[in-house]
């Protein structure tokens, strides 16, 4: 498998005000992502406490590429200093959708607290392209080899500096 570093990934503009607001890019040399635009016809309002709502981000792309997919985030800032986040946690674009970008978006901030506005043409979320690997799987009665951590699971590698022993 062979991933190239700058893959063609075809954008469909679905509004047209995207041409004004400015259309996906990366916003500095090493940006690992391009911000969404909020593709509103007037402001929204989201009260904390509400369910999560889609927001259009005014694009759709085709990857075409099997071992590529997208991923939406929050932006840093919005989630950290307003409280937006993704009513879905994250966002996975598969490389054979073609329909319409939307951001689940959600107000975290306790209930009764100020409510987030979002403005049309606003930068909400960010998207970033990723490899995706695509195992083959066997099925198998037992593992072809033990590890020392095996079956341990949540808490088992303590919480600790592996240094400190303890």
């Amino acid at each position: 498998m062979t991933i190239e570093a700058n893959p063609t990934v075809e954008i469909k503009v679905l509004d047209a005000r995207l041409y004004e607001w400015g259309l996906p890019a990366y916003q500095s040399d090493m940006a690992a992502a391009i911000d969404l635009h909020a593709c509103l016809d007037a402001p929204l309002t989201i009260e904390a406490g509400t369910p999560a709502q889609l927001v259009p981000a005014g694009i759709a792309v085709h990857m075409g590429n099997p071992y590529m997919a997208a991923t939406i985030a929050p932006r840093s800032g919005l989630g950290h200093k307003k409280g937006l986040v993704l009513g879905n946690s994250i966002g996975v674009i598969d490389a054979d959708y073609q329909g319409p970008i939307m951001v689940s978006v959600w107000n975290r901030n306790a209930p009764g607290t100020e409510p987030i506005v979002i403005q049309p043409g606003e930068r909400i979320a960010q998207m970033m392209f990723v490899p995706v690997l695509r195992p083959v799987f066997k099925t198998v009665e037992d593992f072809s080899a033990d590890t020392v951590r095996g079956a341990g699971g949540f808490g088992s590698t303590g919480v600790h500096h592996a240094k400190s022993g303890a």
